[in-house]
């Protein structure tokens, strides 16, 4: 069988970023409660920032990197996304145009809550794996973003403020599927998927999010446990605590993480409390710091949470990464993969964690401005222009690059522009 996996993939964390103890302070919240969530930081959505910017912002790196013949290749472009403008047409269309791909090539979009990423991923792997196109490859853009509105007297009008706000974040993973995973080979026909129906959270109407904390934790576990025994299923050899060097978790909040692994340590490795705490240090925290300085994008957590783990991973010899991925709804899947010191390579080369040292940090009242105004774009605007030179600061997060911006909505069709 043909190698299949990643061959490349960027994450792209926004320009500007809110110390979210600064704003559980600020919003009066229980500080013991809070410091169980494990974040830090939260990128914040500019008004000119959305879904398209984010993702070709992340895929953009990738694309420049490749020849024109390898270019030429890219087949399929799928976007995951639980945060699409429009109920008929695809973003894979916008990122085709702002990227310059090639005319032949499917185009469409997923939706299945934050599992989207690896439902895109999955899906790459196996057009890869038919050998239909030898050859050809698939860009998968998981792109989120939580955009959280208010009045003018900043009352909440369509988001719950509490725990939800400080881990809600916004970006984009993108990630080129082919026959040379240089990134993280996957291991085929390793899968362990679960999935009920459960309202856990929904998005009744498109700006605004519903749903039952508790039920979303319970449902997260249940899945976490029951994909990885089905996994084991599949690949009966397989040991939670040996077969894995690491492992990367669809991360809304670190606490939701450490949860999950310590009742699978404690369910199915029968370990003590030291062991899993040590374990949890070793194993799971690097696939977690880039987390908590971008919060939770959604359908593109997952592989955020894969990329840090290969940054942040010890890797002299090549090692086995086991991935869990939870959609509420609900959705999840546990597959695995090897990942090498020349991926990681690969990784640090695109200087991803420089770009997030280089946001800007908001203040406060910066912060409360910008969610004043964020109902200037939402689902259904049909004609805006939007000021770009607003937080005109963040563009020292650009390190000299060029930018996409969002610069106006007319007739309901977006028009980007590039900003260096």
């Amino acid at each position: 069988m043909n190698a299949v996996g990643i061959e490349a993939m960027h994450f792209f964390g926004g320009s500007v970023y809110l110390d979210v103890m600064e704003l559980a302070k600020h919003r009066k919240l229980d500080m013991a409660r809070f410091e169980n969530l494990l974040m830090k930081e939260k990128t914040v959505a500019l008004p000119y920032e959305d879904p398209i910017t984010c993702g070709v912002n992340a895929a953009k790196p990738i694309v420049d990197a490749l020849s024109e013949a390898e270019k030429e290749r890219i087949e399929m472009v799928i976007t995951s996304t639980e945060s699409a403008f429009d109920f008929g047409k695809s973003m894979s269309t916008y990122f085709h145009d702002l990227l310059g791909l090639n005319r032949n090539c499917r185009l469409f979009e997923l939706k299945n809550a934050c599992y989207s990423g690896v439902a895109g991923l999955q899906m790459a792997v196996n057009f890869v794996l038919s050998q239909t196109s030898p050859g050809a490859k698939a860009l998968v853009i998981a792109t989120d973003i939580s955009r959280y509105l208010s009045t003018e007297a900043g009352e909440a009008l369509t988001e719950d403020w509490s725990f939800a706000e400080p881990s809600s974040g916004v970006g984009a993973v993108a990630v080129l599927v082919s026959e040379v995973p240089y990134v993280f080979q996957i291991d085929v026909g390793a899968n362990g998927y679960y999935g009920y129906e459960v309202m856990d959270t929904c998005r009744p109407v498109p700006d605004s999010e519903s749903g039952d904390a508790d039920l979303s934790l319970l449902s997260y576990l249940d899945c976490a446990e029951n994909s990885f025994l089905e996994y084991k299923k599949r690949v009966p050899e397989a040991d939670y605590a040996k077969s894995f060097q690491y492992l990367a978790f669809h991360t809304p909040f670190g606490g939701m993480i450490q949860g999950a692994h310590r009742n699978i340590m404690r369910k199915i490795v029968k370990a003590k409390p030291e062991e899993i705490q040590e374990d949890f240090k070793r194993r799971v925290i690097p696939g977690l710091l880039w987390c908590q300085r971008v919060g939770n994008i959604m359908g593109a957590t997952t592989m955020l949470s894969l990329v840090s783990t290969i940054a942040h991973a010890e890797l002299e010899t090549p090692q086995r990464i086991g991935c869990f991925s939870y959609g509420s709804g609900c959705c999840s899947e546990f597959f695995s993969g090897i990942t090498t010191k020349q991926g990681q390579e690969k990784i640090h080369a695109l200087e991803m964690e420089g770009q997030l040292n280089q946001r800007y940090k908001l203040s406060i009242q910066e912060y409360e401005s910008i969610i004043s105004g964020s109902g200037m774009v939402k689902f259904g605007t049909r004609n805006v222009t939007l000021d770009t030179g607003l937080i005109s600061a963040s563009r020292k997060s650009f390190g000299g690059r060029p930018r996409l911006y969002l610069k106006e909505i007319k007739e309901y069709h977006r028009n980007y522009e590039w900003i260096q």
